[in-house]
């Protein structure tokens, strides 16, 4: 009776080991072990470098009426400041640079969703960019700036916005300057696709003011010879020019890193810098 009863006990005993373990299975993993397993997957599916290398080149996503950064030159060829810069890089990552031009208001998903490698054309580092892509170590100054016509005499400030009819460029540039207490008072705001149209309706009077890039502003106005006048008394933002990666292509991220620093360090920056702007403008820290 004793031994019956001790191989019933060790069938429940059984029994009940069993049930545990077919209930732990259904269990989700705690937050740690989710952690970690992102990690390793991140890890084994991060093979942007060797896409990049494989392929042969590094494909580049730009504004191509930026100028000086990126544009459409005199031969119909993309050249640029960040154009020499990124061949370069390219060049020192043993693959070919291919431009790509895209409308630069859906830059974002068009990185996120893997058409291009990089977003390299005047990008300036913002908060809200950053939960969408990670940057590289800043290369260039950059802020945004009021440009008017020369004959206007009411704006010498952000203040004298207020009433205005202003241009911006979709996407970056308004985002930037979307919460400045200044864009309630503004009578109207246009977005546009690109730089050069916001000053066309400038210079024909449909705008007050096109609020634009710094470099942008004053290499058209020097190629141009163009009517406007710079307002520099109070800048809406004073930033960075960094180069634009999806969030997962860590080891690209990296590698563009590593090879910016080496072309800050010998020179070659700055040479660049001289040819489009006849002076060193290359942030040299890291």
């Amino acid at each position: 009776m004793k031994k019956a009863s001790i191989i019933i006990l060790s069938f429940f005993l059984l029994f009940a080991v069993s049930c545990s373990k077919e209930d732990n299975k259904n269990q989700p993993l705690n937050n740690f072990d989710i952690v970690k397993e992102d990690e390793m997957q991140v890890q084994e599916e991060d093979n942007s470098l060797s896409r990049v290398q494989n392929a042969g080149k590094l494909v580049l996503g730009l504004d191509d009426t930026f100028a000086p950064m990126g544009f459409v030159g005199d031969n119909g060829e993309i050249v640029g400041f960040d154009i020499d810069l990124a061949r370069e890089v390219a060049k020192r990552m043993g693959v070919q640079l291919e431009t790509k031009p895209i409308d630069w208001g859906s830059s974002t998903s068009i990185l996120t969703n893997g058409e291009i490698d990089v977003l390299w054309n005047g990008l300036n580092i913002s908060d809200e960019r950053k939960l969408y892509m990670n940057f590289s170590k800043p290369y260039l100054n950059n802020m945004l700036i009021i440009v008017k016509n020369n004959d206007d005499e009411s704006i010498n400030s952000i203040d004298d916005l207020a009433g205005k009819i202003v241009g911006v460029q979709y996407g970056g540039n308004y985002e930037q300057i979307s919460n400045h207490p200044i864009v309630s008072q503004i009578k109207e705001l246009r977005q546009y696709n690109g730089n050069i149209d916001a000053l066309a309706d400038l210079q024909n009077d449909r705008l007050n003011a096109v609020i634009i890039d710094d470099v942008f502003a004053q290499y058209y106005i020097a190629q141009k010879n163009a009517p406007f006048t710079i307002v520099y008394s109070t800048p809406f933002t004073d930033g960075l020019y960094a180069v634009g990666i999806k969030k997962s292509d860590k080891k690209l991220l990296e590698e563009i890193d590593k090879i910016l620093d080496e072309i800050k360090s010998d020179g070659t920056a700055s040479e660049i810098s001289q040819k489009w702007f006849n002076k060193d403008l290359i942030i040299k820290q890291p």
